[in-house]
C-alpha cells in the first residue's frame, strides 16, 4: 500500500532497529520511496530516537563491533 496516494509523506522515522538484520530495510525504504529517513529508533524507549545519518548507519552494518 502506498500511503503517500493518501496523505503526503516527506520522511520516514524506522523505529525498532535495533537488530542488524533488520538494517536493510531502512536502505530499501529510501531507495522505494526515496524520501530521507530523518530519525531511527535504537532502542525501547522514546529518548532512543536519534538523528539518522546514513554514513553511521552503513558502517553500523559492516562493523564487526
Amino acid at each position: 500500500l502506498d500511503f503517500s496516494k493518501f496523505i503526503p509523506v516527506d520522511s520516514l522515522i524506522l523505529t525498532k532497529m535495533d537488530g542488524t538484520a533488520k538494517g536493510g530495510i531502512a536502505l530499501s525504504m529510501i531507495d522505494k520511496l526515496n524520501i530521507p529517513v530523518d530519525f531511527i529508533g535504537v532502542g525501547e524507549g522514546v529518548d532512543d530516537f536519534v538523528p539518522f545519518e546514513l554514513e553511521v548507519f552503513l558502517k553500523g552494518l559492516i562493523s564487526n563491533d
